[in-house]
């Protein structure tokens, strides 16, 4: 690519039934997944959204195991 920039990208994405916004990022030429709606941070990365979406499985099925473990409510509660 030659001199030009590259406008970001965001779009949004479901993995085992949780939402995801992906975004690419330019300066590491990779795509990047993070979990919205969660009470902590699950974010991941990859280069292919078959891959993202891979990885995304593994970062929510860690998260979803430490929030059991710990005894945190893995989503907000809706007052």
């Amino acid at each position: 690519m030659s001199g030009g920039s590259i406008a970001p990208m965001n779009d949004l994405l479901e993995i085992d039934g949780e939402t995801v916004i992906v975004t690419f990022d330019p300066e590491i030429r990779m795509l990047r997944g993070a979990f919205i709606g969660l009470s902590g941070g699950a974010d991941f990365y990859a280069t292919t959204i078959p891959d993202l979406i891979e990885e995304g499985r593994r970062s929510l099925a860690v998260y979803l195991c430490l929030c059991r473990e710990r005894g945190i409510e893995p989503r907000p509660k809706v007052a």
